[in-house]
């Protein structure tokens, strides 16, 4: 049997990535790793077979291999399968980057310093231009400068920076998660010591997701790779059809250096045939990857369902979960929980699950977009990591529990102020107080507003905010004095966050759980977001512009009830990307993550358009077809 036929067309491929990591002739690469292609397991096995050949030099030398993955859960696995071996340094970017600047200090500095002043400047110009100082905008961008210029003049006194990838970040020697990213990208690209550093360090490094990774740290990892050829591997694994934040380099793996390798993994192991079809359909018109099916997998079904926008879409799609469970012989179609919903804006899994309301205003800024679909928006971690699980220790009794979370988290347990207290007694019942008037909140069944929670702990200093909660609560209760106590910004309050967090702060607690469910996978619904890398065997597709709301994605662009707007056209014709580009990705995506059998259900305002462009685009066949 030839390489080219079978299941074994991919055996080449782990082979180059071994051939690129000898650290006696370093090759850099660009792995396409389609759907469901095995990219972790290439990974891994490439990875065992250094440490049988090169393990021992690396652990003389105090080298290691940086494998720098999206989350913390891609992470742990790959710790796991790599059997926890001290060469290999695996980790999420945000982790990875502080590990690489911590101890630089006075650089550090003199970066936040540089920045600040910039901010600074332009805040000042900003409002040098403000035709009226007392409104909401001007105030706030008066606070902003405030609250900068009082960071700046603390810089003096920092002899330490402190950062946690995982939480909140708001101590007066705190860094910022987009800070940390901005000075490891700026000190890889333009300080040669770092490179330095960095190629001793770590003398291979390998990015998982690479098409979602920021294009400014991308970018100097390209010049330490150009810089350090002679004795530093970069090998980037992705799949640019792929890539889902706006923040990710766009084409990624197009005009690379001459010497660089670029495997390519055919197989896609996980989907059936007819669903491997429609993705290779789905991107035909994008570059000319193309996926095979294994050998044994069955032909599996693929349906696109159309319904008029109008229709009562909780008893449409129960018609569907029937229908795809007749057509496949698969009873598990009718039970809800044996199948996954996805749609290609978290807006349709936020109505159906219920959290909505906090979702809807904090999704509308775009800097806080992405950290909020992903989980890690730290403004939130007061409620998701703190709140929840005390009230979750309230209701069941657990005083054990409850004691435990609050002595963790309130600062009022600091060692020093006890100490510093008069009557150390006294203190404790008054934090007993604090947490008894802070439960009281749910007393009756009553489920509070995140508002009102906030109003206790601001009142008490039961707990520390987030500078943003500092601003709000402040405003609420007309003590503008706060904003002196405002020190840093992790995540740096501006006049668009602040309006969305007065919507959001509104929502009730129990959207909170509602959310947390949701970025768990506790739930039937999610989108290609939350379960990226994952895969399922039956999948909905939803499709619903106008439930979705969203502006960077137009799926009736992309099936053609809709003209392509004036920007489009634009952004068209000068080769830049489109709406209906970043749709097709999403598409793809989310069809992407289905094993056996796949149903897409399009909400439309014309769904005879809708079907007539599906055939056209060759995507479905007639039978495949139904408008309900």
């Amino acid at each position: 049997m030839s390489l080219n036929d079978g299941n074994n067309v991919d055996d080449n491929v782990d082979f180059q990535i071994s051939e690129c990591l000898n650290p006696k002739s370093p090759k850099s690469f660009f792995l396409f790793a389609g759907a469901g292609s095995g990219k972790t397991r290439s990974l891994v096995a490439a990875l065992t077979d250094f440490k049988t050949n090169h393990g021992n030099k690396f652990i003389l030398n105090n080298q290691k291999i940086a494998i720098i993955t999206y989350t913390n859960a891609a992470a742990d696995e790959i710790k796991q399968r790599l059997m926890f071996d001290q060469i290999f340094y695996v980790s999420t970017i945000h982790s990875y980057a502080w590990e690489l600047i911590q101890l630089f200090t006075l650089d550090i500095k003199s970066y936040v310093q540089t920045k600040l002043i910039e901010d600074i400047k332009d805040l000042e110009l900003a409002q040098s231009k403000s035709r009226n100082l007392q409104n909401k905008t001007s105030i706030d961008r008066a606070r902003k400068i405030k609250t900068k210029t009082k960071r700046l003049e603390n810089l003096i006194n920092v002899t330490r920076f402190t950062y946690n990838p995982n939480g909140d970040n708001f101590k007066k020697d705190s860094l910022n998660h987009s800070e940390v990213i901005g000075i490891t990208a700026d000190f890889i690209a333009n300080e040669i010591l770092m490179q330095d550093i960095v190629a001793a360090r770590f003398p291979i490094i390998l990015v998982d997701e690479s098409q979602d990774t920021k294009k400014e740290l991308i970018d100097a990892l390209f010049t330490l790779q150009k810089n350090k050829k002679e004795v530093f591997s970069l090998g980037l694994f992705g799949d640019t059809m792929q890539r889902i934040y706006a923040d990710g380099k766009p084409n990624l793996g197009e005009s690379l250096p001459p010497d660089w390798v670029l495997p390519v993994k055919k197989m896609n192991h996980r989907s059936n045939k007819r669903i491997i079809k429609l993705i290779n359909d789905i991107r035909q018109d994008v570059d000319e990857q193309k996926q095979q099916p294994r050998k044994e997998k069955s032909e599996g079904v693929v349906r696109l369902f159309i319904a008029d926008r109008a229709t009562d879409k909780v008893a449409t799609e129960k018609t569907v979960a029937e229908k795809m469970s007749a057509l496949t012989e698969d009873k598990n179609w009718i039970e809800s929980d044996n199948v996954k919903t996805l749609s290609l804006e978290h807006h349709m899994a936020a109505i159906r699950m219920g959290f909505f309301g906090i979702f809807q205003p904090l999704y509308k800024v775009d800097r806080l977009k992405t950290s909020l679909i992903d989980g890690s928006l730290s403004t939130l971690n007061l409620f998701k990591n703190t709140i929840l699980p005390l009230i979750e220790a309230h209701k069941t009794n657990d005083k054990f529990s409850v004691m435990r979370i609050i002595k963790t988290n309130s600062t009022l347990f600091d060692k020093k102020i006890i100490e510093n207290s008069k009557d150390q007694l006294k203190h404790l019942s008054n934090i007993n107080g604090y947490v008894t008037k802070l439960l009281a909140l749910w007393d009756g069944e009553n489920d509070p507003s995140l508002k009102d929670i906030l109003h206790v702990i601001y009142e008490t200093k039961l707990f520390p905010l987030p500078s943003m909660f500092k601003v709000i609560s402040s405003r609420t209760k007309d003590e503008q004095s706060t904003f002196e106590n405002l020190d840093t910004e992790d995540e740096e309050p501006n006049d668009e966050a602040i309006e969305a967090w007065d919507l959001a702060l509104e929502a009730k607690f129990s959207e909170v759980s509602k959310y947390n469910e949701y970025l768990n996978e506790g739930s039937k619904f999610a989108t290609h977001q939350g379960v990226k890398g994952l895969e399922f065997p039956r999948v909905v597709v939803i499709i619903d512009d106008e439930e979705a709301k969203g502006f960077m994605f137009s799926y009736d662009k992309l099936f053609g009830t809709k003209d392509p707007s004036a920007t489009d056209k634009k952004n068209e014709a000068e080769g830049n990307e489109t709406g209906i580009d970043r749709t097709r990705r999403l598409f793809y995506v989310a069809c992407s993550r289905a094993e056996e059998s796949l149903a897409i259900i399009a909400y439309s305002d014309n769904p005879d358009l809708v079907k007539t462009n599906a055939m056209t685009y060759g995507w479905f066949a007639d039978s495949e077809i139904e408008i309900i």
